[in-house]
């Protein structure tokens, strides 16, 4: 079996102090041009928006060498995973997937299978893919997702499975071609990486040391986005709040960055995710000029808890935290506050649980994403005694969430009877005649009106706010005038 480089944990550690070189990528080879004309790609994209976006890059990438998009996997000739690390229930489905998929290359024996993202930087993810699922043809990781038609032409002409994983990060490439949804929302990276090293995340294992794309290469691909009519644009880092801070050669923050933003014609800009730690004075400074930079931060605070707070090496404490959400409600009235919240870490007891219910409810978070800990290994907290009991973790879990849907119901309700701007991203999930879009606090509307909405900016009066959702009624001349036509 042929093996290019496989991960290496050790290395992943290293923070290195070589200078990350910047790339613009032109094209591919012609003799790649055309490896995949008639045939078709299937992505299924597990995780962040990060992950997200880079399954943007390797459809560009695809496309570029002739590929067309499958409508499900049955119908594929390459079929990428590009895959999750954060918790162990993500990987399981990975792996999961893949059994199943194995029936498909017999049928198909010319199908390439490949494994990509988070999972594919983890040692023992490899090992085992080697070891159980010798179907799979191609695995590679975070770091070079522009070698995807090399890597992709060796998986075709070669008999053996294809592993290329870097464990030093790879520099950044810019101009890489991505296929996005048109018109309407976009992501766009402004550093990968991070060096925060919480202790029970192996995201800085995988997606290694933080690197900060260049102000004007940002800024060109927001202003090309605009000219090309997109409603959003949501910047994207691992902890964007560090962004800047690599740079040697000039003193330019995430602030700064945003404030250059601001300056664009696009309607709403986001960004996610963000670390107290890093949110400074000045941040918040810009953000409450408002304009095209949305009322909604997500913070996450994973716990309530100073000396739980610690043991995670978040690197700041309750109170710090608490301080820093009073300073953005006061600067920004009207903000929409999300988080993510992990309950039963190692050590948690109920009293220190209990500090983290206090603090929801003190804080008042619109929503927020709750997790079970999970060990991931090779983390620190992975040598942490787990030693709260899973049915106590799940009992927690439950009291959380519980309080954050009451705190989620009274916050909407306050929403009833008000008009909110909203852009409809399309048909609701469960009902093709009701469309579905987000406010520009990041709440989701459902409303009825004419397919031609979608891709627009709409006002929608709050009629029936609920836990999760609002459903509204769409206003204005236009909305009358199409009340008047379908009745």
């Amino acid at each position: 079996m042929t093996i290019w480089i496989t991960p290496d944990q050790l290395k992943a550690k290293k923070r290195g102090r070589e200078a990350v070189q910047i790339h613009r990528f032109e094209a591919i080879p012609p003799e790649l041009q055309h490896l995949g004309v008639g045939k078709k790609y299937f992505i299924r994209t597990y995780g962040c928006q990060m992950n997200v976006h880079d399954s943007e890059t390797m459809a560009g990438l695809l496309e570029m060498m002739g590929y067309r998009p499958a409508a499900d996997e049955r119908e594929a000739d390459v079929i990428l995973f590009n895959t999750c690390a954060i918790r162990e229930n993500a990987e399981d489905k990975v792996f999961g997937e893949l059994g199943r998929l194995k029936p498909l290359k017999t049928i198909n024996p010319g199908l390439i299978l490949g494994v990509c993202g988070c999972m594919a930087q983890e040692e023992a993810v490899v090992e085992k893919i080697l070891q159980k699922y010798q179907h799979v043809d191609l695995v590679f990781g975070t770091h070079n997702i522009h070698r995807l038609p090399y890597l992709l032409k060796e998986a075709l002409f070669s008999k053996e499975m294809v592993v290329e994983v870097w464990s030093k990060e790879g520099d950044i490439v810019e101009q890489l071609p991505k296929v996005r949804q048109e018109g309407m929302k976009a992501w766009v990276n402004i550093m990968y990486g991070c060096d925060k090293f919480c202790t029970y995340c192996i995201v800085p294992y995988t997606r290694g040391k933080e690197r900060s794309r260049l102000p004007q290469d940002v800024l060109a691909e927001i202003r090309d986005l605009a000219r090309q009519g997109y409603k959003e644009v949501t910047l994207l880092g691992q902890n964007v709040n560090a962004y800047g801070k690599d740079f040697t050669d000039r003193q330019y923050s995430f602030a700064d960055l945003l404030d250059d933003v601001r300056k664009i014609d696009i309607p709403r800009v986001r960004f996610t995710t963000s670390h107290p730690k890093d949110f400074d004075d000045r941040l918040i400074e810009v953000l409450a000029k408002g304009g095209n930079l949305v009322e909604h931060i997500h913070l996450p605070v994973q716990s309530g808890n100073t000396t739980i707070l610690k043991r995670m090496a978040r690197k700041y404490t309750r109170e710090e935290y608490l301080t820093l959400v009073e300073k953005i409600k006061r600067a920004i009235p009207g903000v929409s506050l999300t988080t993510d919240i992990i309950v039963g870490f190692p050590g948690e007891t109920e009293e220190q649980f209990a500090d983290t219910l206090s603090l929801v409810e003190e804080v008042q978070f619109d929503s927020a994403f709750t997790f079970i800990y999970s060990p991931r290994p090779g983390t620190p907290a992975a040598k942490y005694d787990d030693d709260v009991p899973m049915e106590v973790k799940k009992e927690r879990l439950e009291r959380l969430n519980e309080l954050q849907g009451r705190i989620s119901r009274q916050k909407n309700e306050q929403l009833r009877g008000q008009i909110v701007e909203v852009l409809v991203e399309g048909e609701s999930k469960t009902d093709p005649d009701v469309l579905s879009g987000r406010t520009r606090t990041n709440k989701l509307v459902h409303f009825q009106g004419p397919k031609s909405l979608i891709g627009q900016l709409v006002n929608v009066k709050i009629t029936h706010p609920q836990t999760w959702t609002l459903k509204g009624e769409w206003v204005g001349q236009q909305a009358n005038e199409w009340v008047e036509a379908v009745q």
